[in-house]
Protein backbone atom coordinates (compact mmCIF):
# COMPACT_ATOMS: atom_id res chain seq x y z
CA UNK A 1 0.00 0.00 0.00
CA UNK A 2 0.67 3.84 -0.39
CA UNK A 3 2.18 5.45 2.46
CA UNK A 4 1.03 9.09 2.94
CA UNK A 5 1.37 11.46 5.69
CA UNK A 6 -0.70 14.12 7.32
CA UNK A 7 0.10 17.31 7.80
CA UNK A 8 0.17 16.72 11.71
CA UNK A 9 2.38 13.74 11.53
CA UNK A 10 5.31 15.84 9.51
CA UNK A 11 4.90 18.53 12.43
CA UNK A 12 5.00 15.50 14.55
CA UNK A 13 8.19 14.68 13.11
CA UNK A 14 9.51 18.05 13.18
CA UNK A 15 8.72 18.08 16.49
CA UNK A 16 10.20 15.10 17.63
CA UNK A 17 13.35 15.79 15.65
CA UNK A 18 13.68 19.40 17.72
CA UNK A 19 13.25 17.84 20.83
CA UNK A 20 15.58 14.99 20.44
CA UNK A 21 18.56 17.42 18.65
CA UNK A 22 18.22 19.94 22.30
CA UNK A 23 20.82 16.95 23.05
CA UNK A 24 22.15 14.81 20.16
CA UNK A 25 21.81 16.20 16.77
CA UNK A 26 23.06 12.78 15.37
CA UNK A 27 20.36 10.62 17.37
CA UNK A 28 17.60 13.09 16.38
CA UNK A 29 17.92 12.13 12.39
CA UNK A 30 18.48 8.40 12.91
CA UNK A 31 15.19 8.60 15.69
CA UNK A 32 13.51 9.83 12.21
CA UNK A 33 14.97 7.98 10.02
CA UNK A 34 13.92 4.90 12.40
CA UNK A 35 10.25 6.22 12.40
CA UNK A 36 9.95 6.51 8.94
CA UNK A 37 10.94 3.23 8.47
CA UNK A 38 8.48 1.46 10.87
CA UNK A 39 5.60 3.62 9.09
CA UNK A 40 6.78 2.32 5.85
CA UNK A 41 6.68 -1.23 7.53
CA UNK A 42 2.96 -0.54 8.49
CA UNK A 43 2.13 0.60 4.75
CA UNK A 44 3.56 -2.92 3.55
CA UNK A 45 1.20 -4.96 6.43
CA UNK A 46 -1.41 -2.19 7.13
CA UNK A 47 -3.59 -5.05 9.33
CA UNK A 48 -0.40 -5.75 11.76
CA UNK A 49 -1.24 -2.75 13.54
CA UNK A 50 -3.47 -3.31 16.98
CA UNK A 51 -6.03 -1.19 16.76
CA UNK A 52 -6.23 2.15 18.79
CA UNK A 53 -7.82 1.67 21.49
CA UNK A 54 -8.99 4.82 22.56
CA UNK A 55 -11.28 4.61 19.24
CA UNK A 56 -11.59 1.57 18.55
CA UNK A 57 -12.10 1.58 15.15
CA UNK A 58 -10.84 -1.47 12.66
CA UNK A 59 -9.24 1.08 10.21
CA UNK A 60 -7.29 3.54 12.59
CA UNK A 61 -4.16 1.17 14.10
CA UNK A 62 -0.81 1.76 15.30
CA UNK A 63 2.61 0.38 15.38
CA UNK A 64 5.02 1.20 17.93
CA UNK A 65 8.87 2.10 17.77
CA UNK A 66 10.48 2.43 21.66
CA UNK A 67 8.15 4.35 23.40
CA UNK A 68 6.76 6.44 20.32
CA UNK A 69 3.22 5.68 18.97
CA UNK A 70 2.77 5.89 14.90
CA UNK A 71 -1.48 6.08 14.36
CA UNK A 72 -2.11 5.42 10.81
CA UNK A 73 -5.71 4.74 9.00
CA UNK A 74 -5.90 2.35 6.51
CA UNK A 75 -7.77 3.38 3.44
CA UNK A 76 -8.76 1.39 -0.15
CA UNK A 77 -5.59 2.31 -1.61
CA UNK A 78 -3.32 3.66 1.34
CA UNK A 79 -2.67 3.95 4.59
CA UNK A 80 -2.65 7.45 6.19
CA UNK A 81 -0.23 8.67 8.96
CA UNK A 82 -2.23 10.53 11.49
CA UNK A 83 -0.15 11.32 14.29
CA UNK A 84 3.25 10.20 15.60
CA UNK A 85 3.80 11.06 19.63
CA UNK A 86 5.91 9.74 22.73
CA UNK A 87 3.43 7.56 24.45
CA UNK A 88 3.03 8.27 27.50
CA UNK A 89 1.18 11.04 26.35
CA UNK A 90 -2.70 11.14 25.66
CA UNK A 91 -3.56 10.55 22.15
CA UNK A 92 -5.63 13.87 20.55
CA UNK A 93 -7.04 13.52 17.25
Amino acid sequence: MRLRWSERSINDLIAIQRHIAQNNPVTAKKWIIKIRQRAKSAADSALIGRVVPEFNQQDIREVFLGNYRIVYRVRDDDILILTVFEGHQLLKL
